[in-house]
């Protein structure tokens, strides 16, 4: 079940474990608070989440919404196998299987239009920005070079049902980029956070969430802190970890 480099981390939820590998890319707080930024997603909904990873979102929706089913997409074969194994681990064969395929050909894979919602916790940075000196793996994870930023967002469109629900997140460095794009596949933009390392800070990550072929109203939650004065968790972070 473990291979070298690898290891089980504790979820802790619903008694959920992941397995990692330390020299591919480990997932962080951003994927854990679209988790929950998503987990209105109404029971029994078809959701598939694209650039799945070690497929930390899958398994935690799967507890949060109980969708029927969930599909994760991954082009890297490694995590990708990863991910199953971590699914085989969870007993969640039944709710959350993965694709080992390029989001882009997905056309030729899933029904277009018959989703109920999308997640997706794209790479951040545009190809050629930021250290590029890292393994291949872990440019992948981070870097716009199997997929852009519209690559994502224009099959997300094509995957939903009218009406139906995009979730990302990213850095609010690009929220231009991604309102100009979400606009432009006609998902309109509906709820925004922004997430700060503290009170002091800029905030470093943005949640949004889309509906395909929605009238325009968008509504700008309350700031999410992740850490208090004296450098712990602030309560609504431990909620969201406990939850």
């Amino acid at each position: 079940m473990i291979n070298e480099n690898e290891r089980i981390d504790n979820l802790e939820c619903n008694g959920l474990k992941i397995i990692q590998n330390e020299k591919l890319f480990c997932f962080g707080i951003d994927s854990i608070l679209l988790a929950d930024f998503a987990k209105e997603i109404k029971e029994g909904s078809k959701i598939i989440d694209l650039g799945t990873g070690s497929g930390i979102i899958g398994i935690l929706l799967c507890a949060k919404t109980k969708p029927s089913p969930i599909i994760g997409v991954e082009i890297q074969s490694q995590v990708a196998e990863m991910a199953k194994r971590s699914i085989q681990l969870n007993n969640l064969q039944n709710q959350f299987k993965i694709i080992n395929d390029d989001i882009k050909n997905l056309e030729k894979i899933e029904q277009m239009g018959t989703f109920d919602a999308v997640v997706t916790n794209p790479p951040y940075k545009k190809m050629g920005t930021g250290i590029t000196n890292e393994n291949k793996n872990k440019l992948i994870s981070r870097h716009e070079i199997t997929a852009t930023l519209e690559d994502f967002i224009q099959i997300a469109k094509k995957l939903l049902k009218p009406g139906g629900n995009f979730y990302m997140v990213h850095r609010p460095d690009r929220l231009v980029d991604i309102i100009e794009l979400l606009r432009k596949y006609k998902l309109e933009p509906k709820k925004i956070r922004l997430v700060h390392p503290n009170i002091n800070k800029a905030p470093n990550i943005v949640l949004i969430k889309s509906t395909k072929d929605a009238k325009p109203f968008l509504k700008i939650e309350k700031p999410l802190y992740v850490y208090n004065e004296q450098g712990e968790y602030t309560n609504e972070i431990q909620k969201i970890y406990n939850e």
